[in-house]
């Protein structure tokens, strides 16, 4: 878990803090701080807005983190925002915002705690918004070259009802 050298530093150094998790990751406690920011990478989005964060092509990479509770912690803060983070494409041109998760992905942090979600071509404010909405705006961050295909498949998925 570190070197000799890390535990020399770490010992006594006033700038360091260490803490429980279940104290670091309560979404209560980290509510209680007002204009809380949380900012959280993804590996895929679907047009529901569920992030599946543990995940890379279905299968399991990592862990949640605090993911999740820092998302909710912001929810409930005053003036809190989350974002979640990602590229709209993977590096073989692959759709980050897809119409639904890879089979085997998981959901690390769900459509109703996601509150906004940023790419390159900008942001998709979900908090609030209606399923129809939310893919709308997660269309509008996506690569324009998928676009039409994530439309096209949120009215086939019946997510999207306009034409």
């Amino acid at each position: 878990m570190g070197t000799r050298r890390l535990y020399d530093w770490l010992d006594e150094n006033v700038a360091i803090q260490m803490m429980p998790v279940d104290l670091v990751n309560d979404p209560r406690r980290i509510a209680r701080e007002p204009d809380f920011m949380s900012i959280n990478a993804t590996t895929e989005v679907d047009l529901y807005g569920q992030c599946a964060s543990e995940t890379v092509s279905g299968r399991y990479w990592s862990s949640s983190g605090g993911q999740a509770d820092f998302a909710r912690g912001a929810m409930y803060a005053e003036r809190g925002k989350a974002f979640i983070v990602l590229h709209s494409t993977t590096g073989d041109g692959q759709s980050k915002i897809t119409p639904c998760l890879s089979r085997g992905s998981v959901v690390t942090t769900h459509k109703n705690t996601v509150d906004h979600v940023v790419t390159e071509y900008g942001m998709a404010r979900l908090r609030g918004r209606s399923v129809a909405e939310r893919a709308h705006a997660l269309i509008a961050v996506a690569h324009p070259d998928h676009r039409e295909d994530l439309e096209r498949a949120a009215h086939e998925q019946g997510i999207l009802h306009d034409r």
